[in-house]
């Protein structure tokens, strides 16, 4: 199974969206909430040169936003 991480913030609804349809897809993840850890926002940067979330990095793929289609062709959901 490929590891998942999401960046991403309680307040973010695209984070909340990106949650629930990985939870559908029956896709283990780890979450971190980058408003109460600065190291993970800076982690979360040094990544992906972005400051908003959600951040979804795959197996070392990092993914910007709430892009379905990458996130399928990554984990192989059809």
């Amino acid at each position: 199974m490929k590891k998942v991480i999401i960046y991403s913030t309680p307040s973010c609804p695209f984070c909340y969206s990106l949650k629930e349809y990985l939870r559908e897809k029956n896709i283990i993840f780890e979450e971190i909430d980058v408003s109460e850890n600065e190291e993970k926002l800076k982690e979360m940067i040094k990544k992906s040169g972005q400051m908003g979330v959600p951040v979804l990095e795959i197996d070392g793929n990092i993914i910007v936003g709430f892009d379905k289609e990458k996130i399928d062709k990554i984990l192989g959901i059809k």
